[in-house]
């Protein structure tokens, strides 16, 4: 099933192009890497893919499923999200305020799949901890739990893992290719970091403009796979 489809398709700002030539699909079960260097237009797509920006030119369609408030975002990590002065587990239940409507309080099936996702995340045992205190890896799953609450069939990620130490973001994106794996949960992720080709199904290289998109596979035995994330391991 064919959740998004983008066609002919240009984002920017002010009547300026950031990225453009845009035309490629996401089908249900799909773990696309948005890759680039800094500047390519990758933040800018994600603003468009969750319809903070219009289309400048072309078509952006999704499925009736991939409304906004079923829709997950992890985006990259900065000074005041580290230092949230709440509780875990309240950080993760909020995952579901999109959804709430005008209901005061949290329904119990919220609550369970608040505790779901912590458990996903190997992480349950930090639900009663304070997001502040935990270490920069441990932030960054209690909100991909978070987002996890929000998401039913997508999550959106922007560099969600940069700045945090090599081997912790590698362990992260292992993760995020078991929830997709296990889950069948459609994922979206932008990142320039050379750790994220091994997690992906399908790459959308940007430089301004869309450079490839197909297969991993392919993808890496392409020039313009070559001339990045190849070049960027040695």
């Amino acid at each position: 099933m064919t959740q998004i489809q983008c066609q002919n398709t240009a984002f920017g700002y002010d009547g300026q192009s950031a990225v453009c030539g845009l035309n490629f699909s996401v089908e249900a079960g799909d773990f696309l890497l948005i890759a680039g260097e800094n500047g390519s237009g990758k933040s800018t797509l994600i603003k468009g893919l969750l319809r903070l920006i219009p289309p400048m030119e072309g078509t952006l369609n999704f499925s009736a499923e991939c409304t906004p408030s079923r829709t997950g975002y992890l985006s990259q990590q900065t000074a005041a999200k580290q230092d949230f002065p709440a509780g875990v587990f309240e950080i993760v239940l909020s995952g579901n305020l999109g959804k709430k409507g005008l209901v005061p309080f949290y329904r119990s099936a919220e609550k369970q799949k608040a505790h779901e996702n912590l458990r996903l995340l190997d992480i349950a045992e930090l639900k009663d901890r304070c997001f502040r205190e935990l270490s920069g890896g441990q932030q960054r799953r209690v909100l991909l739990a978070r987002s996890l609450c929000a998401a039913e069939k997508l999550l959106v990620l922007d560099e969600p893992f940069a700045g945090l130490d090599p081997l912790i973001s590698a362990e992260l994106y292992r993760l995020l290719a078991h929830i997709n794996r296990e889950t069948g949960m459609t994922i979206i992720m932008a990142s320039h970091d050379s750790e994220a080709a091994g997690c992906a199904k399908k790459v959308l290289h940007l430089h301004q403009r869309q450079l490839f998109f197909g297969g991993m596979e392919d993808y890496l035995h392409s020039e313009t796979g070559k001339n990045f994330f190849i070049k960027k391991e040695t």
